[in-house]
């Protein structure tokens, strides 16, 4: 199913690119206007679980090199703060000692946390930033079979976003599980957070055309100075070297949310890494991923997870409750 959208191409071309990226978005086209006067300078690295890559078109090389430095300096704090990877992060400290006391955090990651119940609460907790303990159960990249059942079920349907109280005390903010079970992953809102913060840096040195993307979550800022847009292509589910949609955004976030980049297989069954709230497992679908356009990736990205599985009517209602303006583009 597709959008109608004016942005959204059906049939791209792949000459319109210039480079094959590693993720689920393929490299962005370089406007026409701007090849005359300046050169795209990018780097890709490893980040967040997933590979990154910064763009920018600039007529300056050295400034632009300076400014991804910046770039990729912000998307390391935000892993390093909000990992629950780490012991000594926020959400690392937070899942051995939140529920026994309030953990203090940066403000930034009590930012995150807010924008991630507020999308569990208009989603109806198909947004579950605390679905930590069943994805550390699953753990798609080294798993080769499924968890036992009654380990599942235990987590199901528990509602655990509900159990998370963030709150300024003695002047910072505090978190608090009100559940032993409880146990945090950002990992479908940090990355977004991320590339807002990356993108914010790049602005405030003066970027005017760049791109940034983490994994599935991308920034598309600026446009060309005769206004065309950014070209942004999208991996088909089924063929990572075919597009299933490209298209065009200016000063856009876009993220995807699919079953076909963490999983393992087991009885001829796929079981990937986006956790369902209400069955503790991989959500079962048709559908292969969701992708979703908004004003900021934070948000962008917390709503392709919360749409993955869904049409696009549905999936459109519950994004546009995060952002407005909002669109989304199912892949079956």
């Amino acid at each position: 199913m597709m959008s109608s959208d004016p942005f959204l191409r059906r049939h791209p071309d792949r000459r319109e690119f210039l480079t094959i990226g590693m993720g689920v978005f393929v490299a962005l086209s370089l406007p026409l206007a701007l090849r005359r006067h300046v050169t795209l300078v990018k780097r890709t690295f490893p980040i967040m679980g997933t590979i990154a890559e910064v763009q920018i078109a600039h007529k300056d090389v050295a400034y632009a090199e300076s400014a991804i430095d910046a770039a990729i300096a912000e998307l390391q704090w935000v892993e390093r703060t909000m990992t629950r990877f780490r012991s000594d992060s926020d959400i690392g400290r937070a899942n051995t000692g939140a529920a026994r006391d309030g953990v203090r955090v940066t403000s930034e990651t009590a930012i995150v946390i807010t924008a991630a119940l507020h999308a569990a609460s208009v989603s109806d907790g198909r947004f579950d930033p605390a679905v930590g303990t069943a994805s550390e159960l699953w753990d798609v990249l080294n798993r080769h079979e499924p968890p036992a059942g009654d380990r599942v079920q235990r987590l199901a349907a528990r509602g655990f976003w509900r159990k998370v109280d963030i709150a300024i005390r003695e002047g910072a903010p505090q978190l608090r599980f009100d559940d032993p079970d409880l146990h945090l992953d950002l990992g479908a809102i940090a990355k977004g957070y991320g590339v807002d913060r990356a993108t914010d840096v790049l602005r405030a040195r003066g970027v005017q055309h760049a791109i940034v993307t983490v994994g599935g979550d991308l920034f598309a800022l600026g446009q060309s100075p005769d206004g065309d847009p950014w070209t942004v292509g999208i991996r088909s589910p089924h063929d990572r070297h075919e597009l299933a949609a490209t298209l065009l955004v200016t000063d856009r976030a876009v993220a995807t949310s699919g079953d076909y980049e963490r999983f393992f297989r087991w009885h001829g069954m796929r079981f990937h890494h986006l956790i369902d709230p209400a069955t503790a497992a991989p959500r079962r679908t048709p559908f292969h991923s969701a992708t979703v356009l908004a004003s900021r990736c934070i948000d962008a990205d917390a709503a392709s997870t919360a749409v993955f599985g869904l049409p696009r009517d549905e999936a459109l209602a519950i994004a546009q409750r995060i952002d407005t303006s909002a669109d989304v583009i199912p892949l079956m």
